[in-house]
């Protein structure tokens, strides 16, 4: 536990930060919305008119005079692209930075397993993901309740579960990439995130490249699917488990076995 401590402490800086950067713009989002329901006819009627535009974001299934509507599209951005980019950067940095840092040697004379060195660092990584999506969670209700609206309780709990499993799935992944690496792979863990997130708007475009959506983790956490049918995609999210548990795989597998310089 000396470790996972360690490494708490270390990493909560930047967990204060992106916290606080979220839940700020959490804030501001909802707190609008009373006035943007006022214009609710002249939102739709602009969003109807964008075509393509439309249906890449599910501004056509969804409506923004409604709360979770509005939610869905403006809130659940943030939480997916804040979300995607923070738990890149924690996992892809979470191996990574002890041979980046030239700590490796320290810590590995330590009497302690290289096995229990990456539990540790993986526990550290998804602690920050659920602190990370606890603030986001309870400053919305917060904010929710505050301005007198409404909270449609399952569908807000599904979105938030699915962007928990998107950002654990992508967490993993980089986790997994950041066992192979020597120095920092923050830009290669932030690509992902964005590319993951592009494949899902390309998907939205268009029929033909549906099938993007079993890559992408956008895939099963899109807002106008989940609010629209209150439910997750079961196959989706169990594709997305299942890069999860390799992405883990791969990171003790490759560790264990790596010449740690």
């Amino acid at each position: 536990m000396t470790l996972l401590a360690s490494e708490l402490k270390r990493s909560r800086t930047a967990l204060i930060i992106w916290s606080a950067a979220i839940a700020l713009l959490l804030f501001v989002c909802l707190i609008i919305f009373p006035d943007m329901k006022s214009q609710v006819n002249e939102l739709n009627a602009v969003f109807s008119s964008m075509g393509g535009f439309t249906e890449a974001f599910g501004m056509d299934r969804l409506n923004m005079g409604e709360l979770m509507g509005f939610y869905g599209l403006e809130c659940g951005n943030i939480l997916g692209i804040g979300g995607a980019f923070f738990a890149a950067y924690i996992g892809v940095s979470a191996l990574a930075d002890e041979e980046k840092n030239r700590t490796a040697e320290f810590l590995l004379t330590h009497p302690v397993s290289r096995t229990r060195i990456v539990f540790d660092k993986l526990l550290c990584v998804l602690i920050q993901i659920l602190i990370l999506n606890a603030v986001s969670i309870l400053t919305s209700m917060a904010v929710i309740y505050a301005i007198g609206e409404e909270l449609q309780m399952t569908e807000f709990l599904l979105l938030h579960a699915a962007y928990l499993l998107l950002q654990i799935e992508i967490a993993a992944v980089c986790f997994g990439i950041s066992s192979a690496l020597r120095r920092s792979g923050i830009g290669v863990g932030l690509g992902i995130a964005a590319f993951l997130y592009f494949l899902n708007i390309i998907a939205n475009l268009t029929e033909e490249a549906d099938w993007l959506k079993y890559i992408t983790p956008f895939g099963y956490a899109e807002a106008a699917d989940i609010i629209t049918n209150a439910k997750v995609d079961p196959v989706l999210m169990g594709i997305g488990c299942a890069v999860t548990i390799t992405g883990i795989a791969a990171a003790f597998v490759v560790y264990t076995r790596k010449d740690i310089h």
